[in-house]
């Protein structure tokens, strides 16, 4: 099996529902969202994906975040945006537009997402 990753940042706010503490308060982070990518075939150039590909399949998500109170956007209206749902989010929303890309060749396997350079939350399937 083959593996990729690219790292790539955003800054945005967030506050969390149901949760006693600073973090029910609004606030922000510079996230640093990690994605990796599996797949047991190379294309024709020897590749898994190129990682400029990469870059633009989480670009549309990164866009649609970046600078945003992210509890204003959907699907974190209704859940909350902690680390951990954020994760799951880039997952679904990567793991979308790669099927279209690839044709169902490559897979995310995990995404990290880190709220500090110390605090992380993992997302796989």
């Amino acid at each position: 099996m083959y593996e990729v990753t690219v790292e790539d940042t955003f800054a945005a706010g967030h506050y969390l529902r149901n949760y006693k503490g600073k973090c029910e308060n609004p606030h922000g982070h510079n996230y640093k969202i990690q994605v990796t990518l599996a797949g047991a075939e190379l294309d024709r150039a020897g590749l898994l994906l190129d990682f400029k590909d990469l870059k633009e399949v989480m670009k549309s998500t990164i866009d649609r975040l970046d600078h945003q109170m992210i509890n204003d956007i959907e699907p974190f209206t209704k859940i909350n945006p902690s680390a951990e749902n954020l994760a799951k989010y880039f997952y679904d929303q990567t793991n979308s537009r790669l099927s279209q890309v690839t044709n169902g060749r490559v897979r995310v396997k995990d995404v990290t997402v880190f709220e500090t350079d110390i605090t992380t939350a993992r997302y796989s399937e």
